[in-house]
């Protein structure tokens, strides 16, 4: 699975999300890009990212499959991941 994750050094909800992304990255075999909203602006763009902050796009083999905007609790976030995950493998 590969995820591209949009966040922002401003952007608390990034903060608190990044902390949470660490951690389900080292449980399960995601491929993440990280792209930084200001930093990366040219890039961030061409994924249609919106106005609300963090945004996680997730791909199965090279095809959007969802997309997660704004903060959300590691239980929340492990479900998504364990869902898709599944599907990727079924």
């Amino acid at each position: 699975m590969r995820v591209v994750k949009i966040n922002a050094v401003w952007c608390s909800g990034c903060l608190i999300m990044n902390k949470i992304w660490n951690k389900i990255t080292k449980e399960y075999p995601i491929e993440t890009l990280s792209l930084d909203y200001d930093m990366d602006e040219e890039e961030v763009l061409s994924y249609s990212p919106g106005n609300i902050l963090p945004v996680f796009i997730f791909y199965s083999n090279d095809k959007e499959v969802k997309r997660v905007i704004g903060e959300k609790s590691e239980k929340e976030m492990t479900e998504i991941v364990e869902e898709l995950l599944d599907e990727e493998n079924s």
